[in-house]
């Protein structure tokens, strides 16, 4: 049995801004479950919610601040989650990282370093509670200082940071170093240094023992200079040390045989009644009811990360197919008005709801034919997973997460029942349309078509699996 301390700046459902924090409420859980003794740090937020009692386990003096800690647990399990508690960085309303008007709180370094300083302190077991980590498993730069810190430590825990989007770096400006107290050894551009800045997540690039990141493809895509964000050279270097681990997904949340949020109920031996909800979302939209043309769905944010300006540029073509199409999400407000304008052009075909509906999400995943997720990078991604476990075939582009979860329709898988969805190369209006045409043809083939229905809702994406492949990794240390 190993002790985790898993370190991370959001868990659901304590706090969520983002996938973050799905992991972390999640891949902690499937570790006790495979009897692991795992604890999670986190900073107290204003907005944190709290299950049940939270009880005071000590006082600490670091960096000259005095900061408390006090236990609650995750609700449904008996995993202790120990909180940072600091309110004159930690108590403000809202977003754990930026106010009202998304600028970035402007004591961010202070915040995090401290929060990464008391990690330390737990992970050293200066916090008298007879607990001595293993492993120290930190996320994302909000964490990344801890592997630095713990570097300079006698007999110190292994250490593994996972990068869950390296486009998040945690860059400050060079002065904030001293303003941290930071220790001199780890000020050089071999260490926390970049380009004349402060860089927090190089210090989980450089020194933990192990860097994992949110899929095998995007393990290699961060080493490339059209992923690296310029720590590609840093990252080639770690290369040995560096892995990729495929999220999992809630199985029960996201289960079209439980599923209470949606019209109807099925699984894979009852894919017939999977129509009733296709009847249920084209009503809803009031688009024509039929099931003799594909429904194509789509949720998520509106911006080019996610390939809606590659959807926008090949839509008068695509809607000239017979196909209909649903889509849920917001983002950019240019995006959202040409596809409202699109909505109104073609009633029959198109129907857009901007903005985020939960139960609605549900029904788009259970009553959609195909699952559109043409990302121009994706680390990991959940939908395409959520779809074909709802018998949804997935159209995504070979990149990150949805290049290792999703298996292209070609003569050969459609063969050998291996073929879950549809995925194309280039990042390109052209690459996508070919893809939409393959997905309408099949469409027509509603043996094949079941078949890939099945292959998909026989995956395993559960976070049990992940959790091996996590705990393979610490045993390895």
């Amino acid at each position: 049995m190993k002790k985790i301390l898993f370190v991370t700046s959001e868990a659901h459902p304590l706090i969520k801004t983002g996938g973050l924090a799905d992991v972390s409420g999640s891949l902690p859980k499937a570790l006790a479950e495979l009897s692991q003794d795992i604890r999670i740090l986190i900073p107290y937020y204003q907005a944190l919610k709290t299950f049940g009692n939270v009880r005071f386990v000590c006082s600490l003096r670091v960096d000259n601040r005095n900061v408390n800690i006090l236990e609650t647990r995750m609700p449904e399990s008996n995993i202790l989650v120990w909180l940072v508690d600091y309110p004159a960085f930690f108590n403000y309303p809202g977003n754990p990282y930026v106010d009202e008007q998304g600028n970035a709180w402007p004591n961010n370094a202070e915040r995090f370093a401290l929060f990464c300083r008391v990690a330390v302190e737990v992970a050293m077991d200066r916090v008298y509670q007879d607990w001595r980590p293993d492993v120290v498993h930190c996320n994302d730069w909000q964490s990344a200082l801890v592997p630095a810190f713990l570097s300079l430590e006698h007999d110190r825990p292994k250490t593994v940071f996972t990068i869950h989007n390296l486009a998040y770096q945690g860059l400050f400006p060079a002065d904030t170093a001293a303003t941290l107290n930071l220790p001199g050894q780890l000020l050089h551009p071999e260490g926390l240094e970049f380009h004349s800045l402060l860089s927090f997540i190089k210090g989980g690039l450089v020194y933990s023992d192990r860097i994992t990141t949110v899929s095998p493809t995007y393990a290699l895509e961060i080493q490339t200079p059209d992923f690296g964000y310029g720590l590609e050279g840093l990252l080639t270097h770690r290369n040995p040390v560096l892995s990729g681990i495929i999220n999992g997904i809630d199985m029960e949340q996201w289960n079209p045989e439980g599923d209470t949020l949606i019209a109807r109920n099925y699984t894979a031996a009852t894919l017939s009644a999977k129509k009733t909800n296709k009847t249920e979302l084209q009503k809803r939209f009031s688009l024509p009811v039929t099931d003799q043309i594909p429904l194509f769905g789509l949720i998520g944010r509106l911006v080019e990360q996610k390939g809606i300006d590659m959807i926008l540029d090949s839509l008068d073509e695509i809607l000239g197919m017979p196909l209909q199409i649903v889509l849920l999400g917001s983002g950019e407000k240019s995006m959202e008005r040409k596809l409202m304008n699109y909505a109104q052009l073609y009633p029959e075909k198109i129907a857009v709801t901007i903005g985020y509906d939960e139960a609605l999400a549900h029904l788009i995943e259970a009553g959609s034919d195909v699952f559109l997720m043409p990302s121009r990078f994706e680390p990991c991604g959940l939908n395409q997973m959520y779809s074909q476990r709802y018998g949804t075939l997935p159209l995504v582009r070979r990149t990150g997460g949805l290049a290792d979860t999703v298996v292209d329709a070609v003569p050969q898988t459609l063969a050998d029942n291996s073929a879950t969805g549809f995925v194309f190369n280039e990042a390109s209006a052209g690459s996508l349309l070919e893809a939409v045409k393959r997905a309408a043809i099949l469409y027509d083939n509603s043996k094949a078509w079941k078949q890939m229905q099945i292959n998909g809702m026989n995956k395993d994406f559960s976070w049990e699996r992940s959790a091996k492949h996590y705990l393979d990794l610490y045993q390895n240390l």
